[in-house]
């Protein structure tokens, strides 16, 4: 690529970097691509660019990380200098989650989409608080019903859940070994008549349905 070609890509790039900036938030490919006369899949391709040129993970001369997602992109600043930033911005740390709550979270982003009937069997104990608690923070959303009695909603994780972990997609999650064993033990293979875990309780409710 000569300089005349080189010109226009770092404009580009320089373009995208500024709108991440002042966003503060992830900004979809698709309100990229019309703000810069782009299709979506060139504006991924300048990202992913930047990714490795401008905002490298490893880069320790750069505050910032360019965080690419499915569906968006957003310019945050890496979890190292959290406490400066909480320090010279006066901001708390509450609002962190439960044990419980991310009990219920690790439950739903292995095994999405999952009714909350699977995620109380799973745990053996009511799990309604918590599914509440991460609908209202945004880590989690319905996507569906189950085609069951009663069509039960069926939950899965969000963006802003790949966000607030530092995930670009799902298959960065850790592999976790007590949770893969208690799927093995807990639940059936997706497909089969028995992965109906509403079904499950209707023939056999335990007592751990009675705990809040």
């Amino acid at each position: 690529m000569d300089q005349e070609q080189l010109a226009p890509v770092k404009h580009i790039e320089d373009a995208i970097e500024a709108i991440l900036f002042a966003a503060g938030h992830p900004v979809t490919y698709a309100k990229l691509s019309a703000v810069l006369g782009l299709s979506e899949k060139d504006v991924k391709f300048f990202v992913e660019h930047m990714k490795e040129v401008r905002f490298p993970e490893k880069d320790p001369g750069s505050g910032l990380v360019l965080l690419s997602f499915p569906n968006s992109c957003q310019l945050a600043t890496k979890e190292e200098y959290a406490p400066y930033i909480r320090e010279a911005l006066d901001i708390r740390r509450g609002g962190n989650l439960s044990n419980t709550s991310m009990e219920v979270l690790a439950v739903i982003a292995y095994n999405q989409p999952v009714t909350r009937s699977y995620i109380d069997e799973i745990r053996g104990v009511d799990s309604s608080y918590s599914v509440s608690s991460l609908l209202d923070k945004g880590l989690i959303e319905p996507v569906g019903r189950l085609e069951a009695p009663g069509r039960p909603v069926l939950y899965a994780t969000t963006e802003k859940f790949l966000r607030v972990f530092g995930l670009s997609s799902l298959s960065e999650l850790p592999v976790t070994e007590s949770l893969s064993t208690a799927q093995k033990a807990s639940a059936p293979e997706p497909g089969s008549e028995a992965s109906d875990p509403q079904a499950s309780q209707d023939e056999d409710k335990g007592p751990e349905e009675t705990d809040s």
